[in-house]
């Protein structure tokens, strides 16, 4: 096995990814994941040339004759006429097709041949953030409905942070809502994900995870809203801790304001949990790694255990693990189970059950664990999600924050174009 393409490290190059050969067998087109000016679609050769600069996109590009290439800006699958052999573009992107499907990888959800093209719309999962008191009665509603994928409340419960897809870019961007004034602000956005907030424990400053220079990277950033991002994770750090990861997604950080944890994937491990020192040379600190997957690491308020989900049984489960890590853990769940929350006295643990009802489980000294009650039963997205937040309780556990379904999701069926090229003038 030869590698067919280099790393830049002068153009901050940080992958290369999608190829598609072209007619000839031997260049092919990829995408390179760099800085800002250096990102785009290359053409590249099986001799080792130096890849050839034609595109200026964040998603891969498909070749299809009689001489098109296909690649998405946001939503949208745009065409424009290429040459194969002199690897030139010419005339204006045109538009193929609206409201396309698209991951944060850069890859869009469509197929295409000479004469028949198929594509998928977009994924959403629309809501609205409700709170509901403890027996699942609903107070009132925060903001409109939307496609929220991730939201966590400050630690004085006067804001909410909060991810939120953008449905002109189909990527998502971090929102403030005040809770106090009823307003909502833009906080992140530009780039193609920006996602995760976490808050630090004095509520000052929000961690996040964001795309801007074309991997994932973890930032943090003034809570007031201004001042610039700070690198707090970037890829070339996880490279010097032996990390090939393709996300990181952040979950919380430590009481004592000394650790983020956050759920790493494309380890060859399923998902893990690290921990990233803020202080010091930020070395990450592997703490949970299995063939399982591990996720949704939850300190608990003394900083002593760490709550998570994982699947090493066959189904979810809320597991317990001490803080620093020993022999010691404790099963919480029952019955299948993700995405568990502390009552900020530490006496109890939330989480939600495979039906999607909202439980509550007694901790005891020691710890010791009760027997886990259900609290009421929630219109939460079904399914079990590394990237989504679906509640957060109150300091209290008297209220809880919920990501509630309106309506259940629509079918996103395939559609299918004959004879695309019909009637085209690019």
């Amino acid at each position: 096995m030869t590698p067919a393409t280099k790393l830049e490290t002068s153009r901050q190059e940080k992958s290369h990814r999608f190829p598609v050969f072209l007619p000839d067998g031997r260049q092919f087109l990829f995408l390179v994941r760099a800085a800002p000016e250096a990102s785009g679609v290359y053409a590249g050769s099986l001799d080792g040339k130096t890849g050839k600069f034609l595109l200026r996109v964040d998603s891969g590009a498909v070749y299809v004759a009689p001489g098109y290439l296909l690649f998405m800006n946001g939503s949208t699958l745009l065409g424009q006429a290429f040459d194969a052999g002199r690897l030139e573009l010419s005339g204006q992107p045109f538009t193929v097709a609206e409201q396309v499907g698209h991951s944060t990888y850069g890859y869009g959800a469509f197929a295409v041949s000479t004469a028949t093209l198929a594509y998928a719309g977009p994924v959403q999962s629309l809501g609205r953030l409700t709170w509901f008191d403890r027996v699942g009665n609903p107070i009132a509603s925060l903001g409109q409905e939307g496609d929220y994928v991730e939201f966590r409340l400050s630690p004085e419960e006067n804001r909410v942070a909060l991810t939120l897809v953008n449905a002109k870019r189909g990527f998502p961007d971090i929102w403030l809502a005040d809770l106090t004034r009823h307003s909502t602000s833009l906080f992140q956005s530009a780039a193609m994900v920006n996602a995760a907030p976490v808050w630090s424990p004095d509520g000052a400053r929000l961690l996040f995870r964001t795309s801007r220079n074309g991997l994932v990277e973890l930032y943090q950033k003034s809570a007031a809203g201004g001042g610039n991002s700070e690198p707090v994770l970037t890829d070339d750090m996880q490279r010097v801790a032996h990390i090939g990861a393709f996300n990181v997604i952040p979950t919380d950080w430590s009481p004592d304001a000394a650790n983020v944890v956050y759920t790493v994937t494309g380890t060859g491990s399923g998902y893990d949990l690290w921990l990233l020192p803020i202080s010091g040379d930020r070395t990450p600190v592997r703490f949970l790694n299995s063939p399982a997957d591990e996720m949704h690491g939850n300190f608990s308020p003394d900083g002593h255990f760490l709550a998570y989900t994982s699947n090493e049984t066959g189904k979810y489960e809320v597991y317990v693990q001490t803080l620093p890590r020993s022999e010691r853990r404790w099963q919480v769940s029952t019955s299948g189970g993700y995405e568990p929350r502390w009552r900020r006295d530490g006496r109890e643990i939330y989480y939600l059950s495979e039906d999607r009802k909202l439980m509550a489980v007694a901790v005891g000294p020691g710890p010791s664990f009760g027997v886990p009650k259900p609290l009421f039963q929630t219109r939460v997205p079904a399914g079990v999600s590394a990237v989504r937040t679906n509640y957060v309780p109150t300091r209290d556990g008297q209220r809880f924050l919920i990501n509630t379904q309106t309506s259940d999701p629509p079918p996103n069926p395939i559609t299918v174009v004959l004879n695309w090229t019909a009637g085209l003038k690019p």
